[in-house]
């Protein structure tokens, strides 16, 4: 009977199907080029990529060449508490395929009885037909088992290991954005000390013309006035390098939170600004689904939705279960164990709903619904993340081209400043004038590097757009994650 049984779950598993559609990716319009990729020049703020750029994927702040940025960034990986939720929501989901992967097997307990009664039932009753007190001793084995016939347990499978690889890549994609962030943060707060370093210059000069202004006024040179004037501007100055503390309190204790500190243990001394971002690898479009994690997000939440298809057309066939049990029972301890107290069964049961008031076909229409839903996400994250990047490809080249005339216009300002001066001194025009070209000099020195700190965040955004230094490769532990192969 048991050869039998075996044989016939042989040939059952043999027969099985799976009912779910065949996952196929949807296509999406994918541009053959940028458009912003005919910029590219070897002098530009981007460049075709190379095969060498590969080895640069993983650490990309590197090409920052700012060892202060790099240790930051070091420490957004093992710190910050946001990655950690996303780690440990990773390991849950990772879990739950598990859960689903355990359906495909019988489960099988074991347990001990004991029971001791009184009574007239035949088991209790003495040859006199008095009540009898008796005990009764079982040690079974259980075992059960759902057949997959159609496939259910294989599409839950298959189901939980794409939300697994879908929240893989939402932790990547996080890190991707923290990483991001930081060095965005790193290059404003880096603008921040350009402007102070600049400012802190402009009083010492304004220190300077104080000085002669009001030596010219003890010689009755010049006014009141212009001294009056000299010292208005020095002391305006002042202020606005003073409240560039505060933006800069905020940006460092942003930072600090990042890679997970207290913002009180943490100072990051004043440093120059970096003189021009680095060139960054441009890749062709069709490489971008391959990089962004966020895109392959989509794309594994839509492989699940699919099998939730396969799953709810399941549920239009039987389920068949299959059920036994072996042990021991006796009514004396002593002869629990021996060959006659031995007992066996084994059993199937076949069920079939055949009336649900339409909740099957209710079922069914609601996962080819969410399928079509996570077709659209995917298809929408895909064109959000080619205009991401040619909103920051668009934004390095307008801004070089910025950066050049802004060259000329700080020159033309500070060749106005000098006239002024030389007029003043000759006493052609009154320090107004002087005033009036140092303030323009200053606005487009402060200009300057203003745009050098855009620049800066807008070749960051870009290595974010193009999806960092994800390799798109799933971990170890979600890749060896087996599906069994459904007879289709």
């Amino acid at each position: 009977m048991i050869r039998g049984a075996i044989v016939s779950i042989a040939a059952l598993l043999l027969t099985a199907c799976s009912l779910g559609p065949a996952y196929q990716k949807p296509t999406t319009p994918v541009p053959p080029a940028f458009k912003e990729a005919s910029g590219a020049t070897d002098n530009g703020p981007w460049r075709p990529a190379q095969p060498s750029d590969d080895a640069m994927r993983g650490k990309w702040w590197e090409a920052y060449g700012d060892p202060a940025l790099n240790a930051l960034e070091e420490r957004i990986n093992i710190s910050n508490q946001n990655l950690a939720q996303a780690e440990a929501q990773y390991r849950g989901a990772r879990a739950a395929v598990g859960l689903a992967r355990s359906g495909l097997f019988p489960s099988v307990t074991a347990g001990a009885s004991a029971s001791r009664s009184r009574g007239t039932s035949s088991r209790a009753t003495s040859s006199s037909g008095a009540a009898t007190t008796s005990n009764f001793f079982q040690v079974p084995v259980d075992a059960g088992w759902e057949v997959d016939l159609f496939g259910r347990i294989r599409k839950a499978v298959e189901s939980s290991v794409a939300l697994a690889q879908a929240s893989e890549a939402d932790m990547e994609s996080l890190r991707l954005a923290l990483h991001a962030e930081l060095a965005a943060d790193y290059f404003t707060l880096r603008g921040i000390d350009a402007q102070k370093q600049l400012l802190d210059s402009t009083v010492a000069g304004y220190e300077l013309t104080l000085r002669i202004t009001t030596n010219r006024y003890d010689q009755g040179v010049v006014s009141g006035a212009d001294v009056a004037q000299a010292r208005t501007q020095l002391e305006t100055t002042r202020a606005q390098a003073i409240d560039l503390g505060v933006a800069r309190a905020e940006v460092e204790h942003a930072i600090a939170i990042l890679v997970g500190q207290p913002p009180a243990d943490l100072a990051i001394a004043p440093a120059p600004s970096p003189v021009v971002p680095p060139q960054i690898p441009l890749i062709m479009p069709s490489q971008l689904l391959e990089r962004r994690p966020d895109i392959a997000a989509a794309e594994r939440r839509m492989a699940s939705a699919n099998a939730q298809v396969g799953i709810a057309r399941a549920a239009y066939f039987p389920t068949l279960s299959l059920s036994g049990a072996a042990g021991f029972q006796s009514s004396t301890l002593s002869n629990l164990f021996s060959l006659p107290a031995r007992f066996w069964s084994i059993g199937a049961a076949v069920a079939e709903p055949l009336f649900d008031a339409g909740k099957r076909r209710a079922t069914n229409e609601q996962a080819v619904a969410a399928w079509d839903a996570s077709v659209a996400a995917y298809r929408e994250s895909v064109l959000t993340a080619f205009g991401q990047v040619e909103d920051n490809l668009a934004a390095l080249r307008i801004l070089a081209e910025e950066s050049v005339q802004q060259a000329q216009a700080e020159a033309a300002a500070e060749h106005g400043l000098k006239l002024a001066r030389n007029r003043y001194e000759a006493g052609v025009t009154s320090y107004l004038e002087v005033i009036t070209a140092q303030n323009a000099f200053l606005a487009n020195e402060r200009t300057s590097v203003d745009l050098l700190t855009r620049r800066m965040v807008a070749s960051v955004n870009l290595v974010k757009a193009l999806g960092g230094g994800w390799q798109g490769n799933w971990s170890a532990k979600t890749a060896a994650i087996e599906v069994p192969s459904p007879r289709e």
